[in-house]
């Protein structure tokens, strides 16, 4: 039988997750505008609340009360259906991300992860290759042929940037030996040990660099936003959409932001682990130090959306052949030089291991 005091932590944990993502996606919107803004030498929004805090607030309001609007397309049913699947999967892929370590409340050791699977890292792939579905469906109904072809522009990418990823993650998972983002994180545990960071950014650091530039292009983001570039395509594959349609949209794209800059905090940056973090568990109390965990993650989580940020108000974005280059020339030819190099490494460590040395 299961057990109910179960259900209610894993739904509390899943609605929190949710909110978190959700809020997250939001002032995004709002934090994009005031670092270009700062990078810009001008303000950005302050007239809505505290300080323009509440922009967010009527932004989205405005998208709710905005008219809908239909093209002429015969498939109104998948027009809908596009920003829906584009949101579903950018918020399915929270499910398997570890937020922090057990905390100890009510007399229950309560996992900060609403489900931990050990294939948790192909789930995340699976989930992403589904978003570009979303993307895809939008713009072939648009019955719009700029929609159109914003919608195969971040198809071709989205597909492409995928296999570089994916292989820059083989040479991980073979140094790590699992799929599970869960153990991934244990494996970071602090910073430093025998002899060596335990972070993998420092012993995969041509890994990251490629997940970092893949991540930049499934996201749609500059300089890789050649789907929805104006001064080409006009809005791109949601030219057509309208009120919450296209906010859909603007906020699957926010949140994919969010998800992507946890994953590369994750598997690269130790997640919730932070030096000291085990004499914080031994003199302090394991849920203070599980806590302080959750603010590092997140700390780490801002400094990468920063980064997004900062990159898309600074560089201008490629010419499509360039993007292509980038993504089939050089990500995945040295995604495969990487998995040589760490099956070296790996079998020169077994092999003086064996010979005792």
């Amino acid at each position: 039988m299961v057990d109910s005091a179960f259900i209610i932590e894993k739904s509390v944990v899943i609605v929190v997750v949710f909110a978190i993502t959700m809020i997250m996606a939001m002032y995004s919107t709002w934090a994009e505008r005031k670092v270009a803004a700062f990078l810009q030498d001008r303000v950005g929004p302050n007239r809505a609340g505290w300080g323009g805090l509440l922009q967010p607030l009527a932004d989205g309001l405005k998208l709710f009360s905005k008219e809908e609007f239909f093209p002429n397309t015969p498939n109104r049913f998948l027009f809908v259906v596009g920003p829906a699947i584009a949101m579903s999967t950018a918020l399915m892929t929270s499910a398997v991300i570890p937020w922090g370590d057990r905390l100890h409340l009510f007399g229950r050791d309560i996992l900060l992860q609403a489900t931990d699977i050990n294939i948790a890292l192909l789930y995340f792939f699976g989930v992403v290759s589904v978003g570009v579905y979303g993307i895809m469906i939008g713009g072939w109904a648009s019955n719009n042929k700029f929609s159109l072809m914003g919608a195969v522009r971040a198809a071709s990418q989205m597909v492409s940037y995928e296999v570089a990823m994916g292989l820059s993650m083989i040479a991980l998972l073979m140094m790590t030996g699992t799929l599970s983002l869960k153990e991934i994180s244990e494996q970071q545990a602090g910073f430093w040990n025998d002899g060596w960071f335990t972070w993998n950014v420092f012993s995969q650091p041509l890994s990251f660099l490629i997940f970092l530039i893949c991540a930049f292009a499934e996201t749609n983001r500059t300089p890789f936003d050649l789907a929805e570039c104006e001064s080409e395509l006009i809005g791109g594959y949601h030219t057509e959409y309208s009120s919450m349609k296209m906010g859909f949209y603007l906020f699957a794209e926010y949140a994919n932001m969010f998800i992507s800059a946890t994953i590369i905090s994750v598997l690269f940056f130790g997640g919730y682990n932070y030096p000291g973090m085990q004499w914080m568990v031994e003199n302090v109390g394991v849920n203070t130090a599980n806590i302080l965990g959750i603010v590092v993650l997140f700390a780490k989580i801002c400094f990468w959306i920063f980064f997004y940020m900062w990159v898309r108000w600074t560089i201008p974005r490629f010419r499509y052949d360039q993007l292509m280059n980038l993504g089939w020339r050089i990500l995945i030819p040295l995604s495969i030089i990487n998995i040589m190099i760490t099956g070296a490494v790996i079998l020169r460590h077994d092999i003086a291991a064996a010979l005792g040395f």
